[in-house]
């Protein structure tokens, strides 16, 4: 296509002005023109950097004869500093140092462009004085940014389309504050939308993102960004990540199909969501991190997860609020950890959760009110010591067991009510507390309130209807009810379930004071059976080092551990090391240097992840690590998707890590042998900087095959130098596996019967040991194959004892499998 002419049609009558007339180049005719003139370009290709310094329309052809591309070989193609029309026109650029079209100056309006570029980015607005209306333009830069506004600029983009960009779809920065209506993101290599730096603002209405790869919204750095029924989704990382003090609203939008966390927001960052819909997601749908950061969500619904974690995820001191919100068809509903982290969930929906509801650990709480709990494993488990909260008026039906409190955990239960619980309604155990107050359970296959291990809970007007077990069963010395009835029909005393019992309550550890009675209401007797624990429906998430533990009792722990030998050495060797060197410094004397990072090397479910948490602990007892919490990694949690965005993350996990461990699991994918531009060099180069500038604050724990890690060690010429040794977990024989299902059983309360440990034995001198064996982890699968088998078995009969409720046979061992 060859160059046209350009006719200028003057927009005013003063005689002082150049007549109409045709121009051989856009360059001649723009200095003829002036304010109000109209430039209609012939179609052709203009091989012009054009710069618009007069409010004047500049148009291709009306008749649609044909179109009008704006081609320089480097620059700029057009730049605005005035209040111009730009209609109908092609813009194509090559400089990757320059934007095809730059705004720096009035309220220019564009309108129906094609801008196919190979620049630094598509269309950029610059300045505090740059406020274009963008109107039906297409914007492919495979090269660069998409759109962006920086340096204070602003500018309404009303049905645009973004496709196809090398980096981030839609870029704002410097101050920048756009308004989009209807646009499109797709397709981009980097974020979709990234909004950056103090004072810079972006609000989208009725706008989507996908096909992104990469992450979908990006708000960092004080930036604050208003998004309202707007789509998200099909994105390679997350779907929406806030960092660092970012502000963000949602409302009414629809963020789905998202294989890592759909939202993710840390360091501070304030979430507000209303009516907004968050389904299919492979992570978390809202994963919040770090003290000052919170999520408000109103009339929202999070479901459909695809993958193995909680569906709202809190802690390092977060906060969560969900009001009138819906939860379901997920793993996990909600896990909250860590002391000063807590959640806020009222007049809610939690169904259809595979495991636990509710989750509550390292010292966090949870606060529910007015919510409902149905169809899941269990409704709240608080887990350990200085969990708690408040639950009240809560409904919780159709589940395993209704509300689990372990290990000191101590949380208020007010009108409470489960119902058709299969195990328990309340279940107590491991030191747990616990204050129950005008509690309920319903159609029990189990227990209804059933307390172990002399648990000093308080039991305040309860009740329970036809629970199958009994309504209460309370072990010596624990709980104390005052007040408490159940229906007849359902209770059975001490000397109805031990011979020779006739217990009263106060004999059995529970006082009972007041209790009210009537034709169906009747103070709690006491019985006490044997009755294995209900099992961990679920994984509680990461957790910190156990507070106040010693060195001695961690290393305690550590030699319980069934096997690992030379693994146990290795570690006490580093650990007298470690604090001798401390007890040399402190006498005045030079310490030698010890390098803690290590190398793990060995088969699956060796034990490398048990050792690694607890050589935190063991670093943190002796005061060389201030916090000894444990974070694992993989290649997913390191490798970005584009240039930069790999040592971003490696950065952030290594900061999460920080006064702990930072334990990364097959490490050796992040340098596979055929790697040519993988990223993954990024992340190892990006890790062994900052192993040596913060070597005192993070160790460092590569794990994996051993060959594997081998070849691993010498990517990088750094790498090695900064492990200090290497330790080799070898597989589990036959017998440690055997010791690994004892284990098992004595902590749930079964016993193996006659003949079961040399069948046990046999089974695992026989069972083939490929390379999908799992050692300790096969050991524990086997023992839950042998539970299952052993419920089938008998739920047959009417009247179980107590050992045929707790003995496993041969019997139920699982069936080998068949050699390929």
């Amino acid at each position: 296509m060859v160059q046209g002419t350009v006719q200028v049609t003057h927009g005013g009558s003063s005689r002082w002005r150049r007549r109409s007339g045709e121009y051989p180049t856009l360059t001649a005719a723009l200095a003829a023109a002036g304010d109000g003139d109209v430039l209609s370009i012939a179609p052709g290709t203009y091989r012009e950097n054009l710069v618009l310094e007069h409010a004047v329309t500049l148009r291709g052809p009306e008749d649609g004869s044909g179109s009008v591309r704006i081609a320089p070989l480097d620059g700029v193609a057009l730049t605005l500093r005035a209040s111009a029309v730009v209609q109908d026109l092609y813009l194509e650029g090559q400089d990757r140092a320059a934007p095809a079209l730059l705004v720096e100056d009035g309220s220019p309006e564009l309108t129906d462009l094609r801008v196919s570029t190979h620049s630094a980015a598509g269309i950029e607005v610059r300045g505090t004085v740059a406020r274009p209306l963008v109107r039906r333009c297409t914007v492919e830069n495979p090269a660069g940014v998409g759109i962006a506004v920086l340096d204070g600029g602003g500018g309404v983009f009303e049905e645009c389309e973004v496709v196809a960009s090398g980096q981030t779809g839609f870029s704002v920065r410097g101050g920048g504050r756009p308004r989009l209506e209807r646009c499109r993101i797709h397709h981009t290599t980097g974020a979709g939308i990234a909004v950056t730096g103090e004072g810079s603002g972006l609000e989208a209405l009725g706008c989507e993102v996908y096909e992104v790869r990469g992450t979908g919204v990006q708000i960092a750095a004080r930036a604050a960004a208003r998004l309202t029924d707007c789509a998200v989704h099909r994105t390679s990382a997350d779907g929406v990540t806030l960092d660092t003090d970012a502000v963000l609203t949602l409302t009414g939008c629809d963020i789905h199909d998202i294989p890592e966390n759909a939202v993710d927001l840390r360091s501070r960052s304030v979430l507000t969501l209303g009516r907004t819909t968050v389904r299919r997601f492979g992570r978390n749908g809202l994963s919040v991190w770090d003290p000052g950061t919170r999520v408000d969500a109103d009339s929202c619904e999070i479901h459909d997860s695809t993958g193995d974690y909680p569906a709202v995820w809190v802690s390092d001191g977060a906060t969560a609020s969900l009001a009138s919100c819906r939860v379901h068809d997920v793993p996990d509903a909600v896990f909250v950890l860590d002391r000063g982290s807590s959640v806020d969930v009222t007049d809610s929906d939690l169904s259809q959760v595979r495991n636990t509801a509710v989750s509550v650990s390292d010292g966090a709480t949870a606060q529910l009110g007015d919510c409902r709990i149905r169809e899941a494993a269990t409704g709240a488990w608080f887990r350990d010591h200085g969990s708690g909260g408040v639950l009240a008026d809560c409904t919780i039906d159709a589940v395993q067991t209704g509300v689990i409190v372990t290990k000191g955990a101590d949380p208020a239960l007010e009108r409470c009510t489960v119902t058709s619980p299969t195990e328990a309604g309340f279940y107590v155990s491991a030191g747990g507390r616990g204050t129950f107050t005008a509690c309920r359970v319903t159609d029990s296959s189990g227990f209804g309130f059933h307390v172990l291990d002399g648990c000093r809970t308080t039991l305040t007007r309860c009740h329970t209807e036809r629970c199958s077990r009994g309504g209460y069963e309370f072990a010596e010395d624990g709980p104390v009810a005052e007040q408490c009835t159940g229906d007849g029909s359902v209770l059975r005393s001490a000397a109805q379930s031990a011979p020779g019992g006739g217990l009263t309550g106060t004999q059995s550890g529970v006082r009972t004071v007041g209790a009210a009675r009537g034709p169906e209401a009747q103070p709690v007797p006491a019985g006490r059976v044997s009755v294995p624990r209900p099992a961990d429906p679920g994984a509680d998430g990461p957790s910190g080092a156990a507070a106040g533990r010693g060195s001695g009792a961690v290393l305690g722990q550590l030699d319980s551990l069934v096997g690992l030998d030379s693994v146990k050495r290795e570690v006490r060797a580093l650990t007298d090391m470690i604090e001798v060197g401390r007890r040399r410094q402190q006498a005045g004397l030079k310490a030698a240097s010890v390098r803690r990072h290590l190398v793990f090397t060995g088969s699956p479910g060796t034990g490398k992840t048990t050792v690694a948490r607890l050589y935190g602990e063991i670093l943190a007892s002796l005061g060389v690590l201030e916090r000894g919490h444990l974070v694992e990694v993989s290649r997913v949690d390191l490798v970005g998707e584009h240039i930069g965005s790999t040592a971003i993350r490696t950065q952030e996990a290594f900061e999460r890590a920080r006064g702990g461990v930072l334990f990364i699991d097959e490490a050796y994918a992040l340098a596979p042998e055929d790697s040519g531009r993988d990223f993954g060099r990024e992340a190892i180069d990006t890790l062994v900087k900052l192993m040596e500038d913060h070597r005192d604050a993070v160790v460092v724990i590569v794990a994996g095959y051993t060959a594997e890690m081998e070849r691993f060690l010498t990517v990088n010429p750094g790498v090695a130098s900064r492990f200090s040794r290497t330790i080799a977990f070898g597989d589990y024989g036959p017998g440690e596996l055997l010791r690994i299902v004892e284990q098992q059983a004595e902590e749930h309360e079964y016993h193996l019967g006659d003949g079961t440990k040399e069948a046990l034995l046999r089974y695992f001198t026989e069972l083939p040991k490929g390379p999908a064996f799992g050692n300790g982890r096969t050991a524990r699968q086997t023992f839950e194959s042998m539970v299952e088998r052993h419920a089938g078995r008998v739920a047959q009969l009417s009247e179980p004892s107590t050992d045929d409720l707790t003995l496993l046979f041969p019997a139920d061992l699982p069936t080998l499998p068949t050699p390929c």
